[in-house]
């Protein structure tokens, strides 16, 4: 139980970074869902069950509407990635 504990957090971890560090919104949302759906395995494993549900239905539904939004009125055809060297260095400055 300790390790799913533990990926659970890297993965919270991770996923706030991609949030961070990547000027993309296609995928900065990725992460958002990565770090939301992390989060609320980790308050889970802890044995409470409704701020999880409430986590993922306010606060990760807002965000959505949020970045359908903001995609909308960005439209990228060649949208940065996490392989790209610029924002590589940005994460690991972050």
């Amino acid at each position: 139980m300790i390790e799913f504990v533990l990926f659970l957090g890297l993965c919270f971890v991770l996923g706030g970074l991609a949030v961070a560090s990547n000027p993309s919104p296609y995928y900065g949302v990725l992460g958002l869902v990565v770090a939301a759906v992390a989060g609320c395995g980790w308050l889970v494993s802890l044995g409470v069950s409704l701020v999880p549900l409430v986590l993922v239905m306010v606060y990760l539904g807002g965000m959505l509407v949020v970045f359908v939004y903001s995609v909308s009125l960005a439209a990228y055809p060649y949208p940065e990635a996490w392989a790209n060297w610029g924002v590589v260095v940005y994460g690991l400055g972050v």
